[in-house]
């Protein structure tokens, strides 16, 4: 976000916020504008191009724009409120027949006559003409086309094995009765939203030029740690390199984060631990091509919880988020309307009430945080070199299970990074259909891979991994190799390659035996580990050996903590394990105000203690103590204005809120009055803060402070 621009004259200094302008922070809706859901981020992302009873889309995208936002647009492609396509009034032919079909014969469903589609010809000729068409028409210039996703179970229908035949040239196989079947039903799967994102945001974005419009395209996806995990086969990685592609929306929140996971051979959420793979994945899997994210979270989640549990998580995946100093752009929230308007349960309840106040308050003091928060060229505190291989493969032998071979909760990913992450080390994920970018593999010294529950797509991938060792790396393999997918055929036991499994071609490239052991390889080395990372967490236990090779396996001192620690700007950002020896807190010396406080205390000290996070605004770090600035906010603030002896602004906010304010300011205020609010405030004289709290607007609330 741009600077506020700074203009003189005499005793008096105006600053002019940019607000609006820039593409820092987003929200999607399905709703039109309404003052409760005024959040006053960058874009407000309209969802859905149908017509409503009472409104049309184009009056839609207009309430917004007519609020002095930027309108964007974004709709499902794998699934979506298209009537008119599935019950024949776009072309005269029902199409509810598209759907994803189990081995049952049961077509999943999104909604009532909404299913998950095979994305066929007919339904993309619609996703062109019948939606993106009438979007950019409408003068949007950037759509979304979230989540392309096939569920593994599927994979019975008719349309299905149409499309099993013609990519194939053969008739379709049941994916049930053999590896080989579902690897070539996952194949052909993520082909499909390949092929349909392919052609769609190549429609896009030759229709916009005939507009004269430059249009963009992103989409909005779950990770691959999470598809992989509710076994979704999507394409990921593969479409950072489409040339119609401009960026993602990682969508990680707590529904997704959630999901347990084993370690020391016990089952459980561990939110923010998977929360921070997750964001790490999709960051890996865009920072080397260099396409934009933005990084989502949401306050509440889709399943039905209490309020507590809302607030607990969205903090824990809000700070693995932030975590991440390289990403600056954020999607705050999806649904304002079902945060701000829907009821949720009290904790230990049956009562049901709308977001209580302190909620809303603390929720917008982290949204607008991240109006401000910067990049940063700083590091998580502890090691930053280790990283894990994954690949889009992941998501294609997780259904069914065959011979007996079982991955319980995506166990053989998490075998690999919870063990290191519980143990304060930032361990980053490296995806292999990136391995041609050179930053790829740039800061990392110890890549850690295996190969029961991936396979390597292409050759290229362990020649790009081997030139690596060769050079200096360092790659530590953990693996038994007898999972049933070392055998189906693929290219290294087809067209004159005869390797009996996908590793043994690689050993074979850095000249060593698949025995465990440890090989010096050029100025590098390897460590195989003759184990599937699974049970390093399905058993107590079970990550000893593990974690021993990887200490060995880096060299020097590798720091083993609790906790990960950024400093990024003016926010301390931490977060402190549980589940390990190490029962400290982790503590951070004031003044700080916390922002997970709906009363923005100002803290001499801040003690977080294990299994939780902290989110601080470190006074500190302001550089000039005598200049007034908004340290921390539940409402946006507009039009500032610094005279020699006061600050005045505009502070919006959705309507049924309550503001927090904490403003540094140069001396104790003589006078201080928000238009024609009720105010409640307290002046802390050592950190030279005032505290306000006053009724939210939409349309503003000026402030006039004087000293």
């Amino acid at each position: 976000m741009k600077k506020p621009l700074l203009l003189m004259s005499c005793l008096c200094l105006s600053i002019f916020a940019n607000a609006q302008k820039g593409e820092k922070t987003a929200f999607q809706t399905g709703s039109p504008w309404r003052p409760e859901i005024d959040v006053r981020s960058d874009i407000a992302i309209v969802y859905g191009a149908g017509d409503r009873h009472d409104m049309t889309f184009e009056q839609r995208v207009k309430s917004w724009r007519d609020h002095g936002y930027n309108v964007q647009f974004m709709t499902g492609i794998a699934w979506g409120s298209y009537d008119d396509y599935f019950l024949g009034k776009w072309d005269g032919k029902n199409h509810l027949g598209i759907g994803q079909v189990m081995q049952n014969g049961d077509t999943i469903w999104h909604g009532h006559n909404i299913p998950y589609v095979v994305p066929e010809a007919t339904f993309i000729d619609y996703m062109k003409r019948g939606v993106v068409k009438k979007v950019i028409d409408a003068g949007i210039t950037a759509i979304y086309l979230e989540e392309p996703e096939f569920w593994a179970r599927a994979g019975y229908g008719q349309v299905f094995k149409d499309e099993w035949q013609s990519y194939y040239g053969f008739p379709w196989r049941p994916q049930h009765e053999s590896p080989e079947n579902t690897y070539l039903s996952s194949k052909l799967k993520y082909h499909l939203y390949y092929n349909a994102i392919k052609e769609v945001s190549s429609y896009a974005k030759a229709y916009g030029k005939t507009k004269g419009l430059d249009v963009k395209v992103f989409i909005p996806t779950h990770s691959l740690v999470n598809y992989s995990s509710w076994q979704i086969v999507s394409p990921e990685a593969s479409l950072a390199s489409l040339p119609g592609i401009d960026g993602y929306i990682a969508q990680v929140w707590t529904g997704t984060s959630r999901e347990p996971t084993y370690f020391d051979g016990l089952k459980k959420e561990r939110v923010f631990e998977n929360a921070f793979l997750e964001y790490g994945s999709v960051i890996s899997m865009t920072a080397p091509t260099n396409r934009k994210v933005f990084l989502l979270t949401d306050p509440i989640e889709d399943w039905p919880r209490d309020w507590s549990d809302y607030k607990r998580n969205y903090q824990a995946t809000f700070t693995a988020k932030i975590l991440y100093p390289m990403v600056a752009d954020y999607e705050v929230m999806p649904w304002p309307e079902r945060i701000y308007t829907s009821p949720y349960r009290v904790a230990n309840s049956d009562s049901m009430v709308l977001i209580p106040k302190y909620y809303s308050t603390q929720m917008q003091v982290m949204v607008n945080a991240l109006n401000d928060m910067p990049r940063s060229a700083n590091k998580v505190t502890g090691v930053n070199g280790i990283g894990v291989l994954m690949g889009n493969s992941l998501m294609f032998q997780r259904f069914p299970t065959h011979n007996g071979y079982d991955d319980p909760q995506f166990s053989n990913f998490y075998g690999q990074t919870l063990p290191l992450l519980k143990l304060g080390i930032p361990v980053q994920t490296v995806h292999m259909e990136n391995l041609s970018f050179a930053a790829s593999l740039k800061d990392i010294r110890v890549l850690v891979m295996s190969y029961s529950n991936m396979k390597p797509m292409s050759a290229d991938v362990h020649k790009y991994l081997a030139e690596w060792v060769k050079k200096g790396g360092i790659l530590v393999y953990c693996s038994k190799d007898d999972d049933p997918y070392q055998s189906v055929m693929e290219w290294w036991n087809t067209k004159g390659m005869q390797y009996k499994t996908a590793s043994a071609h690689l050993f074979s490239l850095l000249g060593v035996k698949a025995d465990a052991g440890k090989y010096n390889i050029g100025k590098g080395k390897v460590f195989i580990i003759k184990e599937d990372p699974k049970n390093f967490v399905l058993q107590a236990n079970g990550a000893a050996q593990y974690v021993a090779t990887v200490k060995e396996a880096f060299g020097g001192k590798l720091e083993i903590k609790n906790n990960l620690y950024l400093e990024r700007g003016p926010y301390d950002i931490v977060a402190v394990m549980d589940e390990v020896a190490d029962k400290s807190p982790y503590r951070i010396k004031g003044p700080v105000v916390d922002l997970f406080d709906p009363t923005l205390p100002v803290l001499d000290e801040k003690v977080v203690e294990p299994g939780s996070q902290a989110f601080l605004y470190n006074i500190n770090r302001i550089k000039d103590k005598t200049k007034p600035k908004v340290l921390a906010t539940a409402a946006r603030v507009y039009e500032e204005k610094v005279t020699a002896n006061g600050y005045s602004f505009m502070a919006k906010s959705p309507a049924k809120t309550i503001n927090a304010m904490r403003v540094l300011l140069p001396a104790k205020p003589k006078s201080v009055v928000a238009a024609d609010k009720k105010l409640s405030q307290s002046w802390d004289e050592k950190s030279h803060t005032l505290y306000l709290g006053f009724d939210n607007s939409p349309d503003g609330v000026k402030v006039d402070i004087n000293w």
